[in-house]
């Protein structure tokens, strides 16, 4: 396997830009556009996670257009919203490919979307990067690539990681209780959660599904409160936490230890009642992961436009990061074949390690997967830290378990 290493160049492109414009480093794109297309949830339940793929899109695009777009030629991005309903996904990647004629794909987020226009995909022969893929074992298309690196079971080595971080404070809950959406990943993790808790010891006291786009959580909360577990795992999505939390202080109980999938960021910080909660991070805004130039860039860009666009959380973290790392495999596979075809993209992909804002991605291993890069990060004060492990805390900080 090789390594296409763009460190060298994005340190060039970083320290010549404090001098001059970015349009004036390099010759501005001319020719037909290279249409990328895709779909994001701007509106719908994923939307308050959608809006942050959108963004960190349009900066990736106006940034690639100014140091000379792809081989020369400007990039388009054709965005549509899919509403985060999966059945609209699959529509609007027909009209992606058959009508607006698209060159390349950029996934949406979310499974369930994302397997609908991995189908699309594949009916076409079209190679396609997506974001948040969470049922690796699901993605059997062979032009499929991940930038959050979950690894090849995310089931496993997820709930394996918040329990060994919990163990490394001395704080292994004798008891859990898992709830959660229907959501496809965010349930295929939960089950995990609930098997790796059985391998270990621990006892279930509580398991509750609920409906995609519930906005009630009175009646789980008051299961959760007679069950009293030591740690509650939350497969939620975007705001399903908040909601959940809100809920159990209505009735008076402040959970012992939490930990939610996939959070919108902001809220959960944002709240008093999310104090110590935990969740899974690829890239936060503090060393190591900002070490390289091209995350360092990506970090004070991020946080630029966050602040500008009013988005509740301004930090760069790993809905951001993934977003990002798409569009850099997508960049870093066209440059190094000087080419846009589907077949030839995905084979350089297959064969080769990209470094990327999200950490090095590698999609040799099944179904195109490569390492868990994922850590573990604890709202403390307000503000999320990153905790577990060591290698990658925050200064300073340790994880509070209870």
């Amino acid at each position: 396997m090789t390594s296409f290493n763009r460190r060298d160049f994005i340190a060039t492109v970083g320290s010549l830009a404090a001098i001059a414009p970015l349009g004036a480093l390099a010759q501005k794109p001319t020719g037909q556009p290279i249409r990328v297309g895709g779909s994001l949830a701007l509106t719908g339940g994923l939307a308050s996670l959608g809006l942050i793929h959108k963004l960190v899109g349009e900066m990736y695009v106006e940034q690639l257009n100014q140091r000379g777009g792809l081989l020369g030629r400007p990039v388009e991005w054709v965005l549509k919203d899919d509403q985060s309903r999966i059945d609209l996904t699959r529509t609007l990647y027909e009209q992606l490919v058959n009508s607006d004629k698209v060159d390349l794909l950029i996934g949406p987020f979310g499974t369930g979307a994302i397997l609908s226009a991995m189908g699309v995909a594949q009916r076409y022969n079209k190679a396609i990067v997506h974001h948040t893929f969470g049922i690796p074992e699901l993605a059997k298309y062979d032009q499929q690539f991940a930038s959050w690196a979950l690894g090849a079971s995310p089931e496993v080595t997820m709930p394996k990681n918040v329990l060994d971080a919990l163990g490394s404070v001395g704080k292994t809950p004798k008891t859990i209780a898992v709830v959660t959406s229907k959501f496809p990943s965010v349930q295929f993790i939960a089950i995990g959660a609930r098997k790796e808790a059985e391998k270990r010891g621990i006892k279930e006291v509580l398991y509750l599904e609920w409906e995609f786009g519930n906005r009630e959580f009175g009646s789980i909360a008051g299961r959760i409160k007679a069950a009293d577990p030591d740690l509650i795992w939350v497969g939620g999505n975007a705001l399903d936490g908040n909601q959940l939390l809100d809920a159990l202080k209505k009735i008076d109980y402040q959970p012992r230890n939490h930990f939610h999938q996939y959070p919108s960021p902001g809220p959960l910080a944002a709240a008093p009642e999310g104090n110590n909660a935990l969740t899974v991070t690829i890239f936060e805004n503090h060393s190591p992961f900002t070490d390289t130039p091209a995350a360092a860039a990506f970090a004070k860009g991020f946080k630029e436009r966050a602040k500008a666009a009013n988005l509740p959380y301004t930090e760069p973290e790993t809905q951001a990061a993934a977003s990002y790392a798409a569009w850099q495999l997508i960049e870093a596979a066209v440059t190094a074949t000087k080419s846009i075809d589907d077949k030839t993209l995905s084979t350089w992909l297959r064969a080769n390690t990209v470094e990327t804002v999200a950490g090095k991605l590698r999609f040799n291993g099944p179904n195109n997967t490569g390492d868990d890069l994922n850590r573990i990060k604890q709202v403390q004060g307000g503000a999320w830290k990153t905790v577990w492990p060591a290698a990658y805390a925050t200064s300073g900080t340790r994880l509070i378990a209870n």
